[in-house]
């Protein structure tokens, strides 16, 4: 699969954009573990515009996590237009419009999902952004606003004409948010026109590397994007098997880079997610006390102290 002159190897696996999960910390442990491609959090096109320095900050990408795009949204075309612009000096190999986002303070003032709802100024803001940025501009999107409304088969032909070099589809409407199950059998369909030329990309409820193989057979889709599944589980993205000692030590490598690369309160506050959402502290007796006092912890060492204690009466 490639998106412009990147190659992306065949049978792709994506790390999804996530608000206050997709750090660079976290990247480029996904990165190591095997990501095809990484995104980064998602970036307000007005509080870039603005110069807002926490937006400004999530610009900041590595070469070690490369490919890496930058994914931007917002309702106005002129500063999607600009933040396009800005992003581009950033140096990401993608820029990627996000048109799917289903959370209230986003959809609901027009902007992520809200635009499934506007479907002429969303072919607007691509065609425009496509027109004033060099590196490639993809789309990631849904399947339409609810069940009365999936429009992606036409879109997806919309959205092509437009210029995008690769379309991301998850596999719910926006009313669904995420609730119930993904369906994949629009993205198939997507996938077999055969007026579509530009790689799709499929997303949601794959849980596994497995999960993602099964839709690659079923649906021929060129690449799986993973979200939420890969909340403190960076490893996700690797075959291999890890202890849960090797898995804390992960842990504790995600807190020390997201420390070093941010500062060490956010860097604390962006690594308390996973600590609360990985796999492998559940079903442990008795850890709800050891749970709340990682969640609490506000320096470092404190932290790796508790990660530490966690360790010797688990590891």
């Amino acid at each position: 699969m490639r998106i412009g002159n990147i190659d992306l190897g065949e049978r792709p696996v994506f790390l999804a954009p996530m608000e206050d999960v997709t750090d660079i910390g976290f990247r480029m442990l996904c990165k190591r573990f095997g990501a095809s491609m990484v995104y980064t959090e998602f970036v307000s096109a007005e509080a870039l515009v603005r110069d807002v320095k926490t937006t400004v900050q999530k610009l900041t990408i590595s070469d070690e996590e490369r490919p890496v795009g930058i994914q931007i949204y917002g309702r106005d075309t002129d500063a999607m237009v600009e933040a396009a612009r800005i992003v581009e000096q950033a140096g990401p190999d993608v820029i990627d419009l996000n048109f799917g986002c289903p959370v209230k303070k986003v959809a609901g003032k027009g902007a992520g999902a809200g635009m499934l709802q506007n479907i002429p100024k969303m072919l607007d803001i691509t065609r425009q952004v496509v027109q004033a940025v060099k590196v490639p501009v993809t789309v990631k999107t849904r399947l339409g606003w609810n069940h009365e409304q999936l429009i992606i088969t036409t879109l997806a032909e919309q959205l092509q004409d437009c210029g995008i070099q690769a379309l991301t589809i998850h596999g719910r409407t926006r009313s669904q948010m995420y609730t119930g199950e993904a369906d994949w059998t629009l993205i198939g369909e997507v996938k077999r026109n055969p007026r579509i030329h530009i790689p799709i990309i499929g997303n949601g409820d794959i849980h596994s590397l497995d999960e993602a193989d099964q839709a690659f057979e079923q649906y021929g889709v060129d690449g799986v994007m993973i979200g939420r599944a890969t909340f403190g589980c960076p490893w996700i993205f690797s075959r291999q098997q890890f202890t849960f000692n090797e898995k804390l030590d992960i842990l504790e490598e995600l807190l020390r880079i997201n420390v070093e690369r941010i500062d060490e309160p956010r860097g604390i506050i962006h690594t308390r997610r996973h600590l609360a959402a990985t796999p492998i502290f559940k079903g442990i007796a008795n850890f709800r006390p050891t749970r709340i006092a990682m969640l609490r912890a506000t320096h470092m060492d404190e932290l790796l102290a508790i990660l530490e204690q966690t360790r010797q009466l688990l590891g």
